[in-house]
């Protein structure tokens, strides 16, 4: 199988496992987090990928829950985000969960198209890359969302940080994809 199919592959069997965390969320506490700003959403993710970089750096961890929840949480809340975007003038918190699902879908299929988009022209480069990098990526695409949100009055911030939030998403994408590879070899 070619990258290009092998990536989609598993990018589809990544977002199954994200999408059913979701899913559950949904289903025990609702769409509360429609009250959420876009820079709380970004601080949710910061503090997901920090706590990865501190273990990374400590090698060490005190709270045994795993890596990969806390990279599934950095996909979700992305989407959240997406969504978010979406939903900028609509005022209801409670969304039933056929729709939150449709819209999760939807920031999915999009986000997943701009990955084949970057892969083509990058090459897969990503497969290389240490989860270090993915991480430290990723915080640098939060630190940018914080200052881009500080200058919202600027024409093209809202697409800026839309289009920081769908790399996020899949930066944590790979870095699951990865990881489930080290468990398969």
């Amino acid at each position: 199988m070619i990258d290009k199919e092998r990536t989609s592959k598993q990018y589809d069997q990544i977002i199954a496992e994200c999408r059913k965390v979701y899913l559950d969320k949904i289903q025990q506490y609702g769409t509360s987090w429609r009250v959420l700003r876009t820079i709380s959403i970004a601080d949710q993710i910061y503090i997901k990928a920090y706590r990865i970089r501190t273990i990374q750096e400590k090698q060490q961890q005190k709270i045994p829950e795993s890596l990969e929840h806390e990279w599934i949480a950095m996909v979700n809340y992305g989407l959240i985000a997406l969504i978010q975007f979406k939903l900028k003038d609509d005022e209801r918190i409670d969304l039933p969960v056929e729709e939150a699902l449709s819209y999760y879908d939807a920031a999915v299929r999009e986000t997943k198209d701009l990955m084949h988009k970057k892969n083509h022209d990058y090459g897969e480069a990503w497969r290389e890359m240490s989860q270090e990098s993915l991480v430290d990526l990723i915080l640098t695409k939060l630190l940018r969302i914080r200052q881009m949100v500080r200058n919202v009055q600027q024409a093209d911030v809202a697409e800026q940080i839309y289009s920081n939030f769908q790399d996020i998403i899949n930066y944590a994408v790979f870095a699951l994809i990865q990881q489930s590879e080290q468990h398969e070899g």
